[in-house]
Order: structure tokens, then C-alpha cells, then sequence
């Protein structure tokens, strides 16, 4: 049985923290689909499809790791890719317990589907996609806290 995870978020941007993520986990699974999750409450500076394409590129030699865009009930999502894991990034304790309540309602909704934490580096634990977006608006230097191929696609615009 293959071990397939979803790895979702809005990641807008992607960041160096995400990268992170997905780099320690791809040892531990078969298959990654980082899903770019669409949240009517979020407002996302970035298109769906940006966000997916920066992934394909950051992953374009690594065929464990498929972006995917997706709408709906994470579990729902995970039943239709096959995935009985979902992978979350913990940077601080506060990140710990409101993904804990998330966890906690996903198992309720589908037992067979665990949720997998894995820390950042410390390295990385300031970097958060909300505070990238304020540098970027405001015509900061953001390009410590992002990935070649998203800096790159930024200064080409």
C-alpha cells in the first residue's frame, strides 16, 4: 500500500518554510500532493494556479511531490486522491493547538486518515506567508524568506 500524503495550505506565497516541510517529508512518503487549498474566507494575493505552478517548478525534478489545486473538506479531498495521510508544519506552540483541533475534527470525520506534524528548522520559524505578503506590498525585500523560483517569478513582473 502506497503512503500518500496531502499537504494542504493556501501558500500565498510559497515560502522557504514550506519547502522545508515537503524536503524532510518526501522520505517518508511514496507521494505528496501539496494541495493549494481555495478558502472563500481568504482573500489570497496570489492566483490558485501561481501558487501551483511555483510548486511545479520548486518540484519539477522531484515526481513524488504533485501540486494540486482543490476546494471542500480536506478529507473529502484526501478519499479522492487516495491519501490517508495529511502533513502539517508546526513552527511555534500555538501553531500546535489550533492544528491539533483541526486534526481532532478530520479524524472524527474520517478515522482511517491521520495527521502527520512535522517541525520547521528554526531557521524558518519567522517565516510566515502573511508577513512575506506585507514585505511585498510594500516594496520590501522579500526574497530571504522565498524560494529561488518565487523570487524569480516575482522580479519578472
Amino acid at each position: 500500500m502506497q503512503r500518500i500524503c496531502l499537504f494542504p495550505g493556501t501558500f500565498d506565497p510559497v515560502t522557504l518554510g514550506h519547502v522545508d516541510i515537503i524536503n524532510r517529508a518526501i522520505p517518508l512518503f511514496d507521494k505528496i500532493f501539496v494541495g493549494i487549498g481555495i478558502n472563500s474566507a481568504k482573500n489570497p494575493m496570489f492566483s490558485a494556479e501561481q501558487r501551483m505552478e511555483w510548486f511545479q517548478e520548486i518540484y519539477k525534478l522531484e515526481p513524488k511531490v504533485l501540486s494540486v489545486v482543490y476546494d471542500g473538506l480536506t478529507v473529502n479531498y484526501c478519499k479522492e486522491i487516495g491519501a490517508t495521510f495529511i502533513l502539517r508544519g508546526i513552527r511555534y506552540v500555538s501553531d500546535f493547538e489550533y492544528e491539533k483541533t483541526i486534526a481532532d475534527a478530520n479524524r472524527t470525520l474520517d478515522k482511517n486518515i491521520e495527521t502527520i506534524f512535522l517541525t520547521g528548522e528554526p531557521k524558518y520559524t519567522s517565516v510566515a506567508s502573511t508577513i512575506v505578503r506585507d514585505i511585498i506590498r510594500n516594496g520590501g525585500d522579500a526574497s530571504p524568506f522565498l524560494p529561488d523560483e518565487v523570487n524569480r517569478s516575482l522580479k519578472a513582473k
